[in-house]
């Protein structure tokens, strides 16, 4: 392990409403990614907190099995939280209020999503153009529902207007107990890099505890976020993909300023192997063997012969084949590291 002289960071725990956090790392809800099994893995492996996938706020559209996996937190460790999105304030009233009332205990509202899908529905980071709107939802959701009400957001609508310490202070005083930043504008997409200087103008305005958000992609680059900035905790998403142990690393590397030895193919192969037969046993075999495929590449990133692997995992239409091409091929790297050790025979 490389050593630091001091730890990275002194933590401060995070309390959201009566929920004091293990620690002050997030999973990013992701559409399509963060299901149950995928928030219980990040759980496992460090993260902690973790909300469901963005659920709309109109209740009409949730009879379908896709919004009632997204709505499931069966067994899932406190908090439970549910991010729903949306823009008319009494649709997002009813959906707090009938998440809370099947078990979840924070309510997240996403007013960071930039994709046109959930913009075009005035949803989302859209709402960052309207702080008028902002103000009469959070309001309305706070004020509805008995458990906290936190919020993520993106720095603005567009680099020239960039409102996000205005919303972070209607969030505030709207009774927001806690907010998420992502250091990207919603013109911004996922282009270029995240910009740390607006967060840092947040959580020196407000006075909730703030997430930072943004290409988080290793142990060292969260300490620098940090220090950028001075934000209360950090808030994981892509980097997570393919790659759930970077919260125990993060939270390692922060609290001890030593890296962690990465995980050994052999725990990556159970690793995977578990989470593979958790998403068969969440969606079925039919679902799951598809969803697992999108997994599986994330974990084979960057790894050898990764692209052989993939088109066979790909093509596998049963759970044993499936499960055989990753125990194939993690046999396989095995094999090539023991050949390449200066110690094999």
């Amino acid at each position: 392990m490389e050593a630091h002289p001091t730890p990275a960071f002194s933590a401060r725990p995070v309390s959201i409403g009566p929920y004091i956090l293990k620690n002050n790392l997030a999973l990013a809800p992701m559409a399509g990614v963060t299901d149950l099994p995928f928030r219980n893995l990040c759980r496992d492996l460090g993260a902690g907190i973790a909300a469901t996938e963005m659920l709309t706020s109109d209740a009409r559209l949730w009879n379908t099995n896709k919004s009632q996996r997204r709505m499931s937190h069966r067994d899932e460790p406190e908090p439970r939280i549910v991010q729903i999105a949306g823009g008319d304030p009494a649709m997002m009233i009813d959906a707090a209020q009938r998440n809370v009332d099947t078990g979840a205990q924070i309510i997240d509202i996403n007013m960071g999503c930039p994709t046109k899908k959930v913009c075009n529905k005035a949803a989302g980071s859209s709402l960052l153009r309207d702080e008028e709107l902002v103000a009469r939802i959070l309001e309305a959701v706070v004020a509805a529902v008995s458990v906290p009400v936190t919020l993520k957001i993106r720095t603005g609508w567009s680099p020239d207007a960039r409102n996000g310490v205005r919303i972070a202070k209607i969030a505030e005083q709207a009774g927001i107990q806690a907010l998420a930043v992502h250091g990207r504008t919603r013109a911004c997409m996922f282009g270029g890099e995240a910009e740390y200087e607006t967060i840092a103008a947040i959580k020196n305005a407000v006075r909730i505890p703030i997430f930072a958000n943004g290409d988080i992609d290793s142990p060292q680059k969260a300490k620098l976020v940090l220090e950028k900035t001075g934000a209360d905790g950090l808030m994981i998403g892509r980097s997570a993909q393919g790659n759930p142990w970077i919260f125990r690393e993060v939270d390692y590397f922060l609290h001890t300023g030593n890296c962690l030895a990465p995980p050994s193919h052999e725990e990556v192969r159970a690793t995977m192997r578990a989470h593979l037969r958790n998403l068969y046993a969440h969606y079925g075999d039919w679902t799951g063997i598809r969803v697992a495929r999108k997994h599986i590449a994330w974990y084979a990133r960057g790894r050898p012969n990764a692209e052989i692997f993939r088109a066979e995992a790909m093509q596998a239409e049963s759970v044993a084949t499936q499960l055989h091409a990753v125990d194939a091929y993690f046999a396989d790297l095995a094999g090539v590291s023991r050949a390449s050790s200066p110690t094999a025979a």
